[in-house]
């Protein structure tokens, strides 16, 4: 039973879901837009609205924090979520992110796209 679970197992064990949660975290920091599945984009937002309220702080604890969210990546990635998206944002208090469903694919998934609000 699942009782008072609310986050998607996506098929996978934890290492596997967090390593798939970072992957695709990095690759919506570095692309700004991912197509991806509906479960997976649903289960990205909240993660990635909390890097982006971290990185508006723009500390260095907030820095060591997302750093390990995402995994040590790389500085690129880091620099662009510190310099470029977190800004942008500046005056809002939530919502970074929309999801767009593309509808069911011949493979059967409902697709998604994940986006930054502009």
């Amino acid at each position: 039973m699942q009782h008072k679970k609310k986050n998607r197992t996506l098929g996978r064990d934890k290492d596997q879901r967090t390593a798939l949660m970072r992957g695709l975290a990095v690759s919506l920091i570095r692309d700004k837009k991912i197509r991806t599945t509906s479960a997976k984009a649903k289960e990205l937002r909240p993660m990635i609205e909390r890097l982006v309220t971290h990185a508006k702080k723009n500390t260095i604890a907030s820095k060591r924090l997302v750093a390990s969210a995402l995994g040590e990546p790389r500085p690129t990635t880091l620099k662009a979520l510190f310099d470029d998206i977190a800004p942008k944002f500046s005056s809002r208090e939530g919502g970074y992110t929309r999801i767009i469903k593309m509808g069911r694919t011949t493979a059967g998934r409902d697709e998604a796209v994940i986006e930054f609000v502009e």
